[in-house]
Formats: C-alpha cells, sequence, structure tokens
C-alpha cells in the first residue's frame, strides 16, 4: 500500500498534535495556528487548509499548512521525501507566494509549487528555557494598547521595511493596519515608551501550550546601542517563560549583532531557516 495525501479534518487532530508535537520547538507557529484556530478554517476568516502525508501504516509523516492558495505555506519539522510527496500532489492547485520553514523544506517547496521568488533571505531559529536565561529585565516594557495605533502602525512597518525590504504601508495599507490592530487587541503586542515616542516594539507571533514564537524585534534607529533589545527580550521571555516552557525566535543570518543579542539573553541558535516572498 503506498502512502496518501489528505486533506486534514477533525478526525486527524490528534494524529496532527502528535505529528507536530514530537519537535515542539521548529513547530512552534503550526502549534500555534491549531491551537488558536483549530484544523479547519473558519468560514467568517481568511481560509487556510493542513495537508498531510501519511505512511503505509498510516502514520502522518509530514504536514503543510497553506494559507489561501499559496499566501503562506508553512512545512512541519519531517523528513524531506515526505515533504517531496506533499509538494508534488499539490503542485497543481497550491502557488508558493510566502513560505517560512526549514530551509532544506523551504528550497523544495520553491521548486514544486510553482515560487516566483522576489525576496529571500536565510534565518536561524534562536531558542530558550527558563533555565537559560540571563539577569535582563526592563520593566518598563508594556502591553500595546489601541491609543497607541497611530504611532505604532508606522513602527511597525518601518520593522518589515528594514527586515523584508517592503513597505508594507505602500503594499497593502488597509490590511497591514487590521493586522497591527488585531495584535493589539489580542495582547500580543509589547512596546517601550520613552519621553511619549514608542522606542521598541516586539510581537508574541503564535502562541499555545508548547511555547510562543516572537517576531517583528525593532528599535528605531536614533535609539540603538543603549540597551532596550536585550533589556526588552529578557523581560518578555522572562514573563512569558513563567507559563510556557520554550520560547523561540528567527534571526536573520546577516545580523550579527541581533544575535548576539538573543545569545546573551540566553537563546541558544538551532536549524537553519529561510524566508521567501513572491508575486
Amino acid at each position: 500500500m503506498p502512502h496518501t495525501i489528505e486533506l486534514l479534518g477533525p478526525k486527524h487532530l490528534e494524529a496532527l498534535k502528535q505529528h507536530l508535537g514530537k519537535d515542539p520547538t521548529n513547530n512552534l507557529y503550526l502549534l500555534g495556528i491549531v491551537e488558536e484556530f483549530g484544523v479547519v478554517c473558519d468560514p467568517a476568516r481568511s481560509s487556510f487548509a493542513f495537508h498531510g502525508r501519511f505512511s503505509p501504516e498510516g502514520q502522518l509523516t509530514a504536514v503543510l499548512f497553506v494559507g489561501g492558495a499559496g499566501g503562506l505555506v508553512i512545512p512541519s519539522a519531517a523528513p524531506a521525501a515526505a515533504m517531496t510527496d506533499l509538494a508534488k500532489a499539490l503542485a497543481p492547485t497550491v502557488q508558493l507566494k510566502a513560505c517560512i520553514g526549514e530551509k532544506p523544506l523551504v528550497d523544495l517547496l520553491v521548486q514544486h509549487l510553482s515560487a516566483r521568488v522576489r525576496f529571500s533571505k536565510t534565518q536561524r531559529l534562536y531558542s530558550v528555557s527558563a533555565d537559560d536565561m540571563g539577569p535582563f529585565t526592563n520593566p518598563l516594557l508594556r502591553v500595546a494598547v489601541e491609543a497607541d495605533l497611530p504611532r505604532l502602525v508606522p513602527l511597525a512597518a518601518a520593522c518589515v521595511k528594514e527586515l523584508n525590504e517592503r513597505d508594507p504601508l505602500l503594499d497593502d495599507p488597509d490590511g497591514f493596519t487590521l493586522r497591527v490592530r488585531q495584535r493589539v487587541m489580542t495582547k500580543r503586542t509589547y512596546v517601550l515608551e520613552e519621553n511619549g515616542q514608542l522606542v521598541f516594539k516586539l510581537d508574541i507571533g503564535s502562541r499555545s501550550q508548547s511555547g510562543a514564537e516572537l517576531e517583528g524585534l525593532y528599535t528605531v534607529p536614533e535609539q540603538r546601542g543603549r540597551g532596550h533589545a536585550t533589556l526588552c527580550l529578557g523581560q518578555i521571555s522572562r514573563f512569558l517563560l513563567s507559563s510556557l516552557p520554550r520560547l523561540a525566535l528567527r534571526v536573520d543570518d546577516d545580523d550579527p549583532s541581533f544575535a548576539g543579542i538573543a545569545r546573551k539573553v540566553g537563546y541558544v541558535g538551532g536549524r537553519a531557516l529561510r524566508f521567501v516572498w513572491g508575486e
């Protein structure tokens, strides 16, 4: 009996959780999606689907999250051969427009899912547990509130522009503003304010019982070199690790200064990642 490719539904939920739970650090983003939104999308929200590759014995061996028709594709930590089977099966219906995951898996997805890559960067996944934390804190870091939005939206846009070389306020101003607002309303954005100016921000990109992945760490250029990132990363990490087993964040390979900050706080480098987006 050959392997099978299936669209995952409620009957697969436990198998999906078990598969992702085998490597929680590298599957934190997907674990957060499953815990927050389930395995089947709400018709009132943006469409998504989980696709699975099952071995001849019925074991779930690889999972691919597809937002829309390929607007965001995220592979689970899985053997390359199993992910290749998934990619080939989905090639007729999925055109990859953005993808984040382990570099070898993203490379093969780009190859099989008709991606027209406009931007690509390599990253490394850093993770930390409570036992590894350094002594860095800043109690002035706070949850962003709705009143911060007029200052926060351009700050968040500057972060995306610096990291990904595109201006979201030009590409999709309404959608980007809505996404920033949604994170504020769900208490997933933290900011540091000095003299009426927001000088630092970070987001909780994904959260589940298995841990959380941080993203969007950004210090305004004129405030860099003052320790904001180190102290605030330490503060949010200590806070979250009081109730979660692990945290992770992605560090660009071409940003040694941020890698140094992460290591100083206690994060340890792990697998190589790749992020791409295209047409």
